[in-house]
């Protein structure tokens, strides 16, 4: 994995599975044939919360006492699953402490959305997209850490992750007001909004006088491309010192595991097909105390005469990538730098990315369709999620 890098926070399984669909998530459940997937860029195939048909040994005597607590919910502009494990004495054993943490989790999330969202008008990273350049903007720590992340990736990745498209992807249609445009930008006006876009004109002070910093008028912030991860990584953190001992979080496509289940498994978490006429899970990888994010263009995009526009746009052309169905999943320790780099890497195209991805000893998968027919290639590092 890349080196230096900001810290916030097996057998190969068969495809001949069956699973249940509850709340955008594949629970997998025994081993008959599985069903048809629908319309979500990840689908998660895991065994948390499920009951095999089989009857697997416990690895200690500890695991008797194990059981499991989930929910779901929605935040952050899409839903959130989280499966774990507890013993008991662990103070999170009973329907009244699974109320106190699922308070817990929404406080959380409610705080990283006051903070980060550019849904919000009144959030930290809002104010500072309408506040004047070359000046400093207070924001919280956090902000800051995570801003700083960002820019660390964009250095990391020749450019390929920019916080600072939010303009463009405005003016293509994508912006969380949700304001229609009618018909596509002309070269005139992509190239005026590309004089508001750059991390190089992008500032952060850390520590103890945390602030933001733009040197052109009309820079914006947003960072939808790492903070779904970055979340993720947080309720984890969360979870873990409330007691649990092995569990899942995923919030919006973008998961991370720890511990393992109490019957000795791996987590299993299963990738879509992109091509839209046969949703299937295309590949099933083991999670290890690890996390996964991936990016596609098969979802979040507009129909337009001349074909479909991605919301995955190059910050450089200011052009959306168009690549025909195409996905790239990355795993990492950290969720943040699995949803980092998964954009990243589909902005860079398959024979850059996966070249990038060898030379920095990263755990990456291309899906693409090529003559109707699924194509998979990987780095060497995928290699180990696959066993």
């Amino acid at each position: 994995m890349l080196s230096n890098q900001p810290q916030i926070g097996p057998q190969r399984p068969s495809r001949s599975l069956q699973s249940l669909f509850v709340c955008g998530v594949w629970l997998v459940t025994g081993v008959t044939r599985m069903a048809r997937l629908t319309t979500l860029m990840v689908c998660f195939a895991f065994l948390a919360g499920c009951r095999d048909t089989g009857n697997p040994q416990p690895v200690s005597d500890q695991a008797g006492k194990m059981q499991s607590l989930q929910w779901d919910g929605r935040s952050m502009g899409t839903t959130y699953r989280i499966t774990l494990w507890v013993t008991a004495g662990n103070g999170v054993d009973n329907a009244l402490d699974q109320a106190m943490l699922e308070q817990q989790v929404e406080e959380r999330l409610e705080q990283i959305n006051q903070r980060m969202s550019t849904y919000r008008q009144d959030s930290e990273l809002s104010r500072f997209n309408a506040a004047s350049a070359n000046q400093w903007f207070s924001v919280s720590p956090e902000t800051a850490d995570v801003v700083a992340t960002a820019l660390y990736y964009h250095k990391a990745t020749q450019g390929a992750l920019d916080v600072t498209i939010g303009p463009l992807m405005r003016i293509w249609g994508f912006n969380p007001q949700r304001q229609l445009v009618e018909g596509l930008p002309n070269q005139e006006q992509i190239q005026e909004v590309l004089t508001r876009v750059g991390a190089q004109h992008l500032q952060v002070r850390s520590k103890d006088r945390s602030a933001l910093q733009k040197t052109v008028e009309g820079l914006e912030i947003d960072l939808s491309a790492i903070a779904k991860g970055y979340a993720v990584d947080q309720l984890v953190v969360l979870l873990k010192r409330a007691g649990a001992v092995g569990g899942l979080v995923e919030i919006g496509g973008e998961v991370r595991t720890w511990g393992h289940r109490p019957d000795g498994r791996l987590w299993r978490v299963g990738i879509e097909n992109p091509l839209v006429a046969g949703r299937m899970l295309a590949q099933i990888i083991n999670l290890d105390d690890a996390a996964l994010a991936t990016s596609g263009d098969y979802r979040n995009f507009h129909s337009v005469e001349t074909g479909q526009v991605s919301h995955l746009i190059d910050p450089v052309t200011g052009l959306p990538r168009m690549t025909g169905p195409m996905s790239v999943s990355v795993c990492a320790k950290t969720c943040m730098e699995s949803d980092a780099l998964a954009t990243a890497l589909f902005l860079m195209g398959q024979e850059k990315g996966l070249a990038w991805s060898e030379t920095h000893g990263v755990a990456a998968m291309y899906l693409t369709v090529e003559n109707g027919r699924l194509v998979e290639k990987h780095s060497s590092r995928f290699e180990s999620y696959l066993q």
